[in-house]
């Protein structure tokens, strides 16, 4: 993910793709609050499976609750766009502090 600094705030931000389903991903220092499409996870993803899935990397690499993550998804249906978001902050790409 690469690094960017507003005036006061500095975020990491990537676009990742999984067939049809592309999804530009925002890492911003928070409490691990995570909003897709303007919606809350709970609200966007209904299958308690699916949330796991778009959490695994934060888990994976104890950074669950230092960012708050907003995401931009679009297209390959939920299924899809929840693989995408697992990939496109996977623990490579997540800073680690």
């Amino acid at each position: 993910m690469a690094a960017k600094k507003t005036s006061s705030k500095v975020y990491y931000y990537g676009t990742g793709r999984r067939k049809d389903a592309v999804a530009a991903v925002r890492l911003i220092p928070g409490k691990g609050k995570i909003t897709i499409n303007g919606k809350d996870i709970d609200d966007y993803f209904g299958l308690d499976t699916l949330k796991l899935i778009v959490r695994q990397p934060l888990a994976a690499t104890q950074t669950e609750d230092k960012f708050d993550v907003i995401v931009k998804a679009v297209g390959g249906g939920i299924s899809g766009q929840a693989r995408e978001l697992q990939g496109s902050s996977q623990g490579e790409r997540i800073p680690h502090t």
